[in-house]
């Protein structure tokens, strides 16, 4: 975590501050160092909000009104079937990748003074955690996701996931969706437009490692559904390589088409090192989003 804080601060605190705002504006005046405008005194306004030297100037009382300023829930949603602890890279699961992923947003939430909620699952189960707020919650929240993400889960499934925070969670909130890539099924794509209407949503996918990148001496590649050795021809296959890659550039584009007709934004994350930027560009695509 303390790397993580450190790789925040030095990249996307300053790329998404004004954006993830943790005090955000309200339309409902109230009192906080934000000035909004002046108007004029009327019975019971507090005397301490009055601006004496505008009044002098115009001859008439006058009262300063400031920015109301409230918190969000910033709500993680993870996939945690046992495909997320398959690998993402050598020696980096699409787990490590999640758990990183939701810790980054989930400091940027707690340094905008913002509430932390979580919830996690699989096709067999789904869970959640309260909001709460303080580096020790997020903390409790990833374990909870870490934990889970292991080969003896269920299998995976977002929609059941979404279809869990339709039913448990109440009010607005902005939420994060860390899943792996797969097939968009229109039970999924069901949930993300419900999902849409009711949140706002962020979607991050995170991507598989690709066989064929595996260097020989990296050891054995297990397929986490069949437990069965990939063949030694696989690796290095220029051939395959080539319609893997084709396949995962289609599934990205039909994960980026769901997304968008449901009025959800969504990025890709594809290793470690782009963590950071990944959720960086997400909170971009996110701020230009509301603006429409």
């Amino acid at each position: 975590m303390p790397a993580i804080k450190a790789r925040l601060r030095l990249h996307a605190h300053r790329r998404v501050q004004g954006h993830l705002e943790g005090e955000y504006r309200s339309a409902h005046p109230g009192h906080s160092l934000d000035f909004n405008d002046l108007r004029a005194y009327v019975r019971g306004d507090d005397v301490k909000d009055m601006d004496w030297r505008a009044s002098a100037r115009t001859g008439q009382p006058l009262v300063r009104r400031f920015e109301g300023r409230r918190s969000h829930t910033v709500l993680l949603a993870v996939s945690t079937g046992r495909s997320m602890a398959a690998a993402s890279t050598v020696g980096v699961s699409k787990r490590d990748l999640a758990v990183q992923a939701a810790g980054l947003l989930g400091l940027v939430a707690l340094t905008h003074g913002d509430r932390v909620a979580l919830a996690w699952g699989d096709a067999g189960r789904q869970r959640g955690r309260r909001p709460g707020r303080g580096e020790l919650h997020l903390e409790r929240c990833l374990a909870e996701v870490f934990e889970a993400a292991v080969p003896a889960a269920g299998p995976t499934n977002v929609a059941a996931v979404l279809d869990h925070i339709a039913r448990t969670v109440r009010h607005r909130t902005l939420m994060l969706v860390v899943c792996d890539e797969h097939d968009v099924s229109e039970m999924l794509a069901v949930a993300l437009r419900r999902a849409g209407a009711q949140h706002e949503v962020m979607v991050l996918t995170v991507g598989d490692l690709d066989p064929t990148s595996v260097p020989r001496r990296a050891g054995a590649v297990v397929d986490i559904d069949s437990g069965q050795r990939l063949p030694a021809w696989v690796r290095n296959d220029q051939q395959l390589a080539a319609e893997i890659l084709e396949d995962r550039a289609a599934q990205r584009q039909a994960w980026s088409a769901a997304c968008s007709r449901a009025g959800v934004v969504h990025e890709h994350l594809g290793d470690q090192s782009d963590a950071v930027a990944a959720v960086a560009r997400l909170l971009m695509k996110q701020r230009h989003a509301r603006r429409r």
